[in-house]
């Protein structure tokens, strides 16, 4: 083979190393546009099925997390169809996951969250209902770990109140959200309309989506 020839192979070599590889590096550097927060602190549950879950099961997933109570009987049934319309937006899909932690965890045993989780048809393998720590360690989780507020409440409420906010968390553990109108990063997605604003169920998962393609 002349030298010609041979650089002739050589380029062809490097224009298909290229048309194959730079599509992935552009993808290694390329970030959605989201705000960055503080990374979830550690935390290790029991779930509905009884098996120890930590923040380790969730490495290498994008997840949402929310803090609820089975027996609510205000904001966490319409938080939880919500999170089923989650759900199955991303149905199978191993890299996406849902920690759903109970603020009572006196009541909601492994078998109480069990039968809720059939009740609601959770179905997705990475949905975790979560209890089994001191009511204490909860709202501090919720309040200083999460900044997403629990805490005792009024009887109509089932004794107890928390947010109807849902935290989004990347790959790599750091809670995420998008910027508003002002530039100002949202930090939390409201699951429940307000009066002046809509829910932002439909913009969680645009960004998800942006997050499980990082």
């Amino acid at each position: 083979m002349n030298k010609k020839h041979s650089y002739i192979g050589i380029s062809f070599i490097v224009l298909l190393f290229g048309i194959y590889s730079i599509p992935k590096i552009v993808k290694h550097f390329q970030k959605a546009d989201l705000h960055t927060f503080t990374k979830v602190p550690a935390f290790e549950f029991t779930n509905q099925e009884g098996k120890t879950i930590t923040n380790k099961n969730y490495q290498g997933k994008v997840f949402v997390v929310e803090f609820f109570f089975s027996t609510c009987p205000t904001i966490c049934p319409i938080m939880n169809e919500q999170m089923l319309t989650i759900q199955n937006e991303f149905f199978g899909n191993p890299e996406f996951g849902i920690a759903s932690i109970s603020i009572t965890p006196e009541i909601d045993t492994p078998k109480v969250l069990k039968e809720y989780a059939d009740r609601m048809g959770i179905t997705h393998k990475n949905w975790h209902l979560l209890t089994g720590k001191p009511e204490a360690d909860v709202y501090k989780l919720s309040n200083h770990g999460f900044k997403l507020y629990a805490g005792k409440g009024e009887e109509d409420h089932g004794g107890f109140e928390h947010s109807g906010l849902f935290a989004l968390v990347d790959k790599d553990g750091y809670i995420r959200s998008r910027y508003d109108e002002h530039g100002n990063p949202i930090m939390y997605y409201r699951a429940l309309p307000e009066q002046t604003f809509p829910n932002q169920i439909s913009e969680l998962k645009k960004d998800i989506k942006l997050l499980l393609n990082e």
